[in-house]
């Protein structure tokens, strides 16, 4: 796997094997590259995958600090079946959902599941326009493509 000049890298207590196999079964172009045991380092283990042709990392290598909300892996969506179908594949063995789109894996990860355009709506020059997708977006937990491109075309007369 040729690494890349910026690769994330996650660091799991235990399960970064179990981790990267679960998200390579989710999404296409993916797959578990490597799994080196660390002889020097006990129990570590790195494993390389990639996911959607991106490379990564991992880790395990017991407990430091928890994934929290500071970085998240966020996936764009072409439609509302995708989002749909990354969404409950993410939740699947005890994820929980949170607001506007975010969601938390049963490892702990922190993912938005958006659609493709979002950014581009929430940064249209007309900031009424963008106004209506951001508040549209904060009562939602799971993002709906249609309600978000309803609130960026605006009211019909």
């Amino acid at each position: 796997m040729a690494i890349q000049k910026i690769t994330p890298f996650l660091w799991y207590s235990t399960e970064a094997e179990e981790a990267a196999a679960f998200y390579a079964g989710i999404f296409p172009d993916s797959r578990v590259i490597r799994v080196t045991p660390v002889p020097s380092a006990g129990s570590t283990k790195l494993v390389e995958f990639v996911l959607f042709g991106q490379p990564f990392i991992a880790m395990s290598a017991g407990p430091l600090d928890p994934f929290n909300h500071s970085i998240s892996l966020m996936v764009d969506c072409d439609d509302q079946a995708e989002l749909d179908r990354y969404w409950n594949a993410l939740l699947e063995g005890g994820g929980s959902p949170e607001e506007c789109g975010w969601l938390k894996d049963r490892f702990g990860v922190s993912w938005q599941i958006v659609p493709a355009d979002v950014l581009d709506m929430l940064a249209d020059p007309d900031p009424v326009k963008a106004g209506r997708v951001a508040h549209a977006v904060q009562k939602m937990v799971k993002l709906d493509i249609a309600a978000l491109k309803s609130a960026y075309s605006g009211p019909t007369d």
